[in-house]
């Protein structure tokens, strides 16, 4: 049995777990925050047979696409009347993070 952890954008989040439910995968999701630009993640944890991680690796592949867009970063600190904004900047967003490790044990009670 494998643990599968998933850590995806929040609006990515209800279709992944859509698409998971349809292929009879369970799961418990976590709100989280991080990334460039400490926006809402979900963290989805899924326990899985051997055999399913490949189908469920798939389903997150195909749900949670890597995007691009432009940020402007935050200005660095700058004496009293200067200004000086920062160049938007091209910063990939989206995709996931998928973590797999082995259970020795699982219990349901």
């Amino acid at each position: 049995m494998k643990m599968v952890m998933a850590v995806v954008r929040y609006q990515d989040s209800s279709a992944l777990l859509d698409s998971m439910s349809g292929q009879g995968f369970t799961a418990t999701i976590v709100n989280s925050r991080g990334g460039y630009l400490h926006e809402g993640n979900a963290t989805i944890y899924c326990g899985v047979e051997d055999e399913d991680v490949q189908r469920l690796l798939d389903l997150v592949r195909e749900t949670c696409q890597a995007r691009t867009r432009f940020v402007t970063p935050l200005p660095p600190v700058m004496e009293l009347g200067e200004l000086h904004l920062p160049d938007p900047v091209e910063k990939q967003l989206g995709g996931a993070s998928v973590f797999v490790w082995s259970i020795d044990e699982f219990h349901r009670f």
